[in-house]
């Protein structure tokens, strides 16, 4: 029980004071603040070297292992000594530079200061402390405390009881919607599908990337009715985790492909995870959406086999998280640098959510990123970093008519900034705000549900109404609900169209 407390408190005492410049001298002391008892708690760092040494010290945490018989002692050290994995360094060494790693350290800084020092976001002083941590044989988290410099860090967990306050705000105006709308109703019957489905998979070489990119392909084996929809997966996420999305709705009759995005996937996590590759760069935010318009352009002009029929001059695309985003610039809405220059240096922003660590990575890729596409006749996106990204106004000249999904207590992207606050702004050309009670950022996803999950009948409903709405299907002022009134709820999860209740400035 002990060693689980004291993980949290080191690790976060650790981690925040390596946002700091080198200085001369190692760490000495660590205070931890408890504004709940009005107390700090000091941590000397020369005492943690062994048992005796902690004994006889003056610290805080001294006291407290004399008054326990020396377990806390015992616990503690056993927790320091254990070795930092190597990928840890590799990790650190590979990152340096990253935007995604500086956003990264720049919360992390928030909840402790090393004191007299500038911040340091670039991740060398993580680097440089585990290469000296490293010296004499596998660093250990003691050793790299030791090797960590300054003279002491002040870690407030007061900061971080406002951070947990402020991830909760962020959901009220949600769960106020979903309160005050009916959820709608699911099918009286399952939907069977009409079809059976072949899976296949293809290598598509593309200019933009060195290899080529995976697709894996769902599609009626006969009787299809020649539309094509395209499914995106989030960051370090991949295909499988929405292949149920596409058995669903090839078994309506529809030809879904799912591309692999090699700078953002689960196999490109694993490479970061051990060191062999740097997060993914602003680039990708481009890369992504020029992707899906390589995969249209293939399908269009048949150098995929398979295809027959094919229609990929009338396209929805289907994303989740990054894969949203990517789905919306296709649909015309244009990233703006203007919020995230103003915004991401703001630690204190009330909208400021975990998603803004992925937002403002992509500052220096904004320029590049605009790629509407007008074969995208409509999107559905769930769960999607929108709010630094796509500033209000910057989806008045849509192409594709956009289906917003976000669960309820999605902590990761929260509603209320990243859903509610968006939509109010973007909902008079006919796009939809759906709510998903109960829904976070990694339950919505279908794995390989043959039934599409719990927004399966939701996407099929707005799939289904984008294809038959003709040249209706555009965004425009007035335009008709695209989704019925019921027949696409979920006993599971209640969710409900909230579109009509927002706040419209």
């Amino acid at each position: 029980m002990i060693s689980g407390a004291w993980r949290g408190l080191l690790l976060g005492a650790l981690l925040s004071p390596l946002m700091a410049m080198p200085a001369a001298r190692a760490l000495e002391e660590i205070v931890i603040k408890i504004p709940l008892l009005d107390t700090d708690f000091t941590v000397r760092v020369g005492e943690l070297r062994d048992p005796r040494t902690l004994r006889t010290g003056t610290s805080d945490l001294a006291e407290l292992d004399r008054a326990s018989g020396g377990a806390v002692g015992r616990e503690l050290l056993a927790l320091l000594n254990q070795p930092v994995p190597l990928s840890l360094a590799q990790v650190a060494n590979g990152s340096v530079g990253s935007p995604l790693l500086e956003q990264a350290m720049f919360v992390l800084s928030s909840l402790g200061t090393l004191e007299g020092r500038s911040p340091d976001l670039s991740g060398k002083t993580l680097r440089d402390a585990l290469i000296k941590a490293s010296k004499n044989g596998e660093p250990t988290l003691l050793s790299l405390i030791e090797a960590i410099p300054g003279k002491r860090v002040i870690l407030n967990l007061g900061r971080a009881r406002q951070i947990v306050s402020r991830m909760a705000q962020q959901r009220q105006r949600a769960e106020q919607l979903l309160a005050a709308t009916p959820p709608a109703n699911a099918r009286v019957a399952p939907l069977l599908p009409r079809n059976d489905v072949l899976q296949s998979s293809y290598r598509l070489a593309v200019p933009h990337r060195a290899q080529p990119i995976e697709l894996e392909v769902l599609q009626p084996r006969q009787g299809g009715n020649g539309h094509l929809v395209l499914v995106s997966h989030g960051l370090w996420d991949g295909p499988a985790s929405f292949q149920g999305w596409g058995t669903f709705l090839a078994g309506q009759g529809y030809t879904v492909i799912l591309p692999r995005h090699p700078g953002s996937d689960k196999t490109q996590q694993q490479e970061v995870l051990t060191g062999e590759a740097p997060p993914p760069g602003p680039e990708e935010l481009a890369l992504r959406p020029k992707d899906l318009k390589a995969v249209m352009d293939a399908v269009e002009a048949g150098r995929l086999g398979g295809f027959i029929g094919v229609d990929a001059s009338h396209v929805v695309v289907i994303g989740h998280s990054w894969g949203a985003t990517s789905a919306l610039q296709l649909a015309g809405v244009r990233p703006k640098q203007g919020d995230l220059l103003a915004r991401c240096g703001k630690k204190d922003d009330p909208s400021r959510n975990l998603s803004w660590t992925l937002q403002c990575s992509w500052l220096k890729g904004v320029d590049q990123a605009a790629l509407q596409d007008s074969r995208v006749i409509a999107v559905a996106a769930v769960s999607p970093p929108v709010s630094l990204l796509f500033p209000r106004g910057s989806g008045q000249n849509l192409s594709a008519r956009v289906l917003l999904v976000s669960g309820g207590r999605d902590w990761v992207v929260p509603p209320d900034p990243e859903a509610v606050t968006p939509m109010e702004w973007g909902s008079r050309l006919g796009n939809r705000l759906v709510l998903v009670q109960g829904g976070d950022h990694f339950n919505l996803r279908p794995g390989s549900s043959a039934n599409g999950g719990v927004l399966g009948p939701l996407l099929l409903a707005w799939t289904n109404a984008a294809f038959a709405s003709g040249a209706a299907v555009r965004p425009s002022q007035g335009a008709v609900n695209l989704l019925p009134a019921n027949g696409w709820g979920s006993a599971l999860m209640p969710m409900a169209d909230v579109t009509d209740k927002l706040n419209r400035p």
